[in-house]
């Protein structure tokens, strides 16, 4: 029997099933996609979906009976659009992508190159009968995908029935779902800031698969238990909405204050060095406007080091610091409006190994100040720590926490981030990974793991999990 659909039409409103639960979604069924693992039926072939034989696409029978890996080859991860977060991307279960080239649909690897995006990202648009969808190319947005003698092309559309029913596809359960729990949102994403505001945790992290890290956009994603995640969509546009970068959003992070957000990130002019911003808005889920209309640190302001990579610290006073830096790591107290500070007051304070992604938190009274060691493109980048006394330091090294786990095929453990469950002493770990099974430095993921102390204060080494 196959798997139920989940995407149902109800007058002009659609209902999408989600764990056995109808949610209403709005607009209509063709606007969104569900994230997550699904699978593609043919409207008019019921009991084929869309998957890969090898790495060309195609339409195939599949059953309850089916083998193990047919399951898996009809089985896609529908993720946020690699060219645009208005539409969508369908990740195979062993790590590629669906793309078309020379209009014929398959699976490869990301390259994370703008014509790969282009290729690999899709729009969803009214199918041709209630509940289903016609996929169309993000880069050709004349053509669609569609099925000819089984095999899947990206043909210009015809108004034709027959047409309309080969490239229409109703989105259903997984054949082959996901065992493990990570990722914790489904796609590319990394340099992952995890925070709470009233009680709700958010998470801010950079939009991956770009070579060379060049993703223009920050996204917002909420929830109230670390496992089911709410996508705010984007809350910072570098093209629009930021005068002095186009690219490089690296590494959002937002602090409170005075009931007003403020979100600190990297950016810079497409080949430029990289500088640090800070934008603002009344929600954590934005949208944050750029609050100064030039970098909060420029490039070279301080000798050494490259700028990027923002946090910030609030103590229990009240008093807010700004860490930063890769290669040299910086902090400098925040003025209470959050977007000035002292340049007279920076202090350089990096430790041994440090190589970026600074972060500090306070547990009974003790000041916890991390780093991550290593490239980012290594499997080996990992996470480190040191303990002080105050949020200046001086700090004393205490090793490395987390790094990779080879025998779960877990690589590049780091750019992390810590969260105190509210009200309690329960610690939580985001940070970003190589995407299983397929990743590299520029195919990561985001996770979260538990945190734990000895009694001593000191931190004990983190399992990373799948």
């Amino acid at each position: 029997m196959a798997p139920p659909s989940l995407i149902l039409l109800t007058g002009m409103a659609a209902l999408v099933i989600f764990s056995g639960e109808l949610v209403a979604a709005d607009p209509v069924y063709a606007a969104a996609l569900p994230t997550g693992a699904r699978s593609l039926e043919s409207v008019n072939y019921p009991g084929r979906y869309v998957g890969h034989l090898g790495a060309l696409g195609r339409l195939d029978p599949v059953t309850s009976s089916s083998t193990p890996q047919v399951k898996q080859e009809a089985t896609f991860t529908v993720v946020n659009g690699l060219a645009s977060p208005a539409c969508f991307s369908f990740q195979a279960q062993d790590g590629r992508f669906l793309r078309h080239r020379d209009w014929r649909l398959r699976v490869d690897a990301n390259t994370g190159d703008p014509t790969f995006r282009a290729d690999a990202t899709f729009c969803a648009e009214d199918g041709s009968v209630a509940g289903s969808v016609s996929l169309a190319s993000y880069n050709y947005p004349d053509r669609r995908i569609r099925h000819r003698d089984f095999a899947l092309w990206l043909d210009t559309s015809q108004d034709t029935a027959i047409f309309r029913a080969d490239s229409s596809f109703r989105i259903t359960t997984p054949w082959a779902p996901k065992t493990n729990k990570g990722p914790v949102i489904p796609g590319l994403f990394a340099d992952p800031h995890l925070t709470t505001f009233n009680g709700r945790y958010y998470l801010y992290p950079t939009t991956d698969g770009y070579a060379g890290w060049s993703g223009a956009y920050s996204k917002a994603f909420s929830s109230t238990d670390l496992v089911n995640w709410t996508d705010h969509g984007v809350i910072l546009d570098h093209g629009p909405d930021v005068s002095w970068a186009d690219d490089s959003a690296w590494a959002p992070a937002v602090a409170a204050r005075n009931g007003r957000y403020y979100l600190y990130f990297s950016g810079g002019l497409a080949g430029g060095a990289k500088q640090l911003g800070v934008a603002v808005a009344d929600s954590p889920t934005g949208p944050f406007r750029d609050a100064l209309g030039r970098p909060l640190i420029t490039s070279g302001q301080f000798s050494g080091g490259q700028a990027i990579d923002p946090m910030v610290f609030t103590d229990d006073d009240g008093r807010s610091y700004l860490y930063w830096g890769q290669g040299v790591a910086r902090v400098v107290p925040l003025n209470s409006d959050m977007v000035s500070f002292d340049p007279a007051r920076v202090r350089t304070i990096t430790p041994s190994g440090y190589k970026e992604a600074p972060f500090v938190f306070k547990r009974n009274g003790t000041y916890y100040f991390m780093w991550s060691e290593n490239d980012t493109r290594s499997e080996d980048y990992r996470v480190a720590y040191a303990t002080g006394s105050t949020p200046l330091g001086p700090w004393t090294k205490r090793g490395v926490v987390l790094q990779k786990r080879l025998e779960a095929g877990i690589k590049g453990t780091g750019h992390h981030s810590v969260v105190q469950a509210p009200g309690t002493d329960t610690w939580h770990v985001a940070y970003h990974r190589f995407a299983v099974p397929a990743g590299n430095g520029t195919n990561r993921e985001t996770t979260i793991d538990r945190m734990e102390f000895n009694t001593d204060g000191m931190i004990r080494p983190i399992v990373p999990t799948l």
